[in-house]
């Protein structure tokens, strides 16, 4: 009689200590790691030691992989930009020498590099700040922390630092916008309307640029209204002789056209030329004289120096020809076309 007695005690303090997750579901993680362990401390807790450290490493590694998946495709995006064909109007014309083409393809390939590194950089960090932060906001939903008094400080900061950080972010957007839209680079001679010169870095909240006389101004992207770029794409050279009113006029227009001719013929200079030259005749009537004018298609690199050669070629060719120039202009340097 005792030792049936002492068989049904140690079955019920058996049974007492199977978890109830072993009899209401049979294929829960409980019953599952109680029936590999036998451990019914470690099957009560299988939910706080197994699933959710389990939980929390998968939003990592899926987290770590969406991130490699699309900085690949931004790779991928930036390269093709980057590769992309050379516009139709720096396509070198008809018998430019080979050195001249490759000049201007990498040109244009410099400067859509440029434009698709800085796209790319800031799409890379946009995507990996998004990703980590909804990372972030899962694991702590796992782990079982509160997330509504987190997102309701997060709101208020928000709003704080909109009302006291409205410039830098209004600065922030400008930049992101000017990126995208490929308004300047590196390089470029541009006009911000105060200041006038080569720009030696663009950044999301400044761009600085050189002026002339060396002075380096910071101009505030936000702060930028209009922008006059001078070197983006082709450039167009200009040049305004003026001469006096008892000139030949057509004899005038006929000189300056052979004058930009024999620079286009010249194998040093008609290389830089996107297009042939065109003398377009009379610009402007005024009581000191009359002005003509020349057009030029040039690269963006060497339209001050095709300039500059030009107003020699004229000033001497004029001499020569006896072209006179108004005597209350003599001396006057022509304002079309000089460098920045």
């Amino acid at each position: 009689m005792n030792g049936s007695l002492s068989v049904i005690a140690a079955a019920t303090d058996t049974l007492s200590t199977v978890p109830s997750c072993v009899a209401t579901d049979a294929t829960s993680l409980c019953a599952r790691v109680y029936q590999l362990f036998g451990s019914a401390w470690l099957a009560a807790n299988a939910e706080t030691l197994i699933a959710v450290p389990a939980r929390i490493v998968l939003i990592v590694v899926v987290t770590v992989v969406v991130r490699l998946l699309v900085h690949r495709a931004i790779h991928r995006l930036t390269d093709q930009t980057a590769s992309g064909q050379v516009p139709t109007i720096l396509r070198a014309r008809r018998g430019r020498s080979p050195e001249a083409q490759q000049e201007v393809a990498e040109q244009a390939s410099a400067r859509r590099t440029q434009r698709a590194e800085a796209i790319g950089s800031l799409l890379r960090s946009t995507a990996s700040f998004l990703l980590l932060g909804i990372a972030v906001v899962l694991v702590l939903g796992e782990l079982g922390i509160d997330l509504a008094p987190i997102v309701a400080s997060a709101g208020v900061i928000g709003v704080a630092l909109g009302f006291g950080a409205q410039n830098l972010v209004k600065d922030f957007i400008a930049g992101i916008a000017m990126i995208l839209e490929d308004q300047y680079g590196i390089g470029d001679v541009v006009d911000l309307g105060e200041a006038v010169g080569t720009v030696e870095g663009v950044g999301l909240r400044i761009t600085r640029l050189r002026d002339v006389n060396g002075v380096v101004w910071y101009a505030r992207n936000g702060e930028i209204l209009r922008v006059g770029n001078k070197s983006q794409g082709y450039a167009q050279v200009v040049i305004d002789m003026p001469v006096a009113h008892d000139t030949d006029l057509d004899r005038c227009r006929t000189v300056m056209q052979e004058v930009a001719d024999g620079l286009a013929a010249d194998d040093a200079w008609g290389a830089l030329l996107l297009a042939a030259p065109e003398s377009l005749g009379v610009e402007t009537i005024t009581p000191q004289g009359i002005s003509m004018r020349l057009v030029v298609r040039t690269t963006n690199a060497d339209q001050w120096r095709i300039a500059r050669e030009l107003r020699m070629r004229l000033t001497e060719r004029f001499a020569v020809e006896g072209i006179r120039t108004p005597p209350a202009l003599m001396g006057a340097a022509p304002a079309a076309g000089s460098a920045p």
